[in-house]
């Protein structure tokens, strides 16, 4: 070996040995990226249950945001184009998902909406099961965009059920080798669910007939399993003071319906709330339709929906106050 290839040679060397742990950590940055997305947290905590122990799952929509008006980042993007695998619900609530995602192979998504076994548990956005409810609106409110079907579809065991099949039968075509993991954390994820569901059954039989208005119509799957009685909906604008006819109307429709409870959710201002309950005998409640309370685990599912049944003893209970 000539003296000039040689001193190459040992130059390359030194080079590859400075470089070397810069390659491994980038290689374990792209590993790390290349997980689960959902897009709003409590479908997150379904896949959780799913692939905890294989590979990471990843929330799309920080705490706080609204799926109705969210704006991606580039970061977002980065996440989209290395994950493995996309969950999200459907068009009508993520408006922005579907031209991010067109450039993105189809075998590495899930829309939910889509799924055959979902599509026939499907709610209308009118369908009120049987109860009189009142949905008011005028120039004050705000209104969630919603198509044909309530896409809240976290909000029901039932299809809770079906999605965690969909995120089971789709991660052990990505990882063959560990189906059994997989099947073990669906067998275990449905026996927790049952147990949850008979526990809340349990828990609300006492107050199926203590009325409520709710600010945004987001529970419809939840109260039908349940038999709660959902007077009526208002989707109030934080940033906007209801008017004095607007105030008025609220309060007339409180009265008439005899609502024990209206129950804001985190992102409504109180000032509002007190504004519309003042004078009256309701009660004020507080629902966290997203779990942004709930930390990610491999139960959260079901902590998610006993923080639910919770937040509407507190209220909906007499013997509680």
């Amino acid at each position: 070996m000539k003296k000039n290839t040689r001193i190459k040679f040992k130059r390359l060397s030194r080079f590859l040995k400075i470089l070397s742990p810069f390659l491994i950590i980038n290689g374990l940055i792209l590993n790390a990226n290349a997980n689960i997305i959902s897009s709003v947290k409590p479908i997150a905590f379904i896949t959780q249950a799913i692939s905890d122990g294989v590979t990471n799952t990843d929330i799309l929509l920080p705490d706080g945001t609204s799926p109705h008006t969210y704006s991606l980042k580039p970061s977002d993007l980065a996440k989209i184009k290395t994950a493995e695998l996309i969950i999200w619900v459907g068009e009508d609530l993520e408006t922005f998902m579907p031209t991010v995602l067109k450039n993105i192979d189809k075998n590495k998504q899930i829309e939910l909406m889509d799924i055959p076994t979902i599509k026939s548990l499907l709610r209308t956005s009118t369908n009120n099961h049987g109860q009189q409810k009142t949905h008011t609106h005028n120039n004050d409110y705000d209104h969630d965009h919603h198509g044909e079907y309530d896409e809240h579809i976290w909000l029901s065991p039932k299809i809770a059920n079906e999605i965690a099949q969909a995120v089971h039968d789709k991660l052990i075509s990505i990882y063959p080798d560990k189906k059994g993991i997989f099947d073990e954390n669906l067998n275990e994820f449905t026996v927790k669910l049952a147990e949850t569901e008979q526990n809340i059954a349990k828990k609300l039989i006492n107050v199926q007939n203590s009325g409520y208005f709710v600010f945004h119509d987001a529970y419809g799957y939840f109260e039908s399993q349940f038999g709660l009685k959902n007077l009526g909906s208002f989707t109030i604008n934080p940033a906007v003071q209801p008017g004095v006819q607007t105030v008025y109307a609220i309060k007339r429709e409180l009265k008439e319906h005899q609502a024990v409870c209206v129950f804001r959710e985190p992102q409504f201002s109180p000032a509002v709330i007190e504004k519309i309950v003042n004078g009256t005998d309701v009660r004020i409640g507080e629902l966290n339709p997203l779990g942004t309370d709930i930390t990610l685990s491999k139960n959260a599912y079901s902590q998610f929906l006993l923080k639910l049944t919770q937040q509407l003893l507190d209220c909906l209970d007499k013997k509680l106050m």
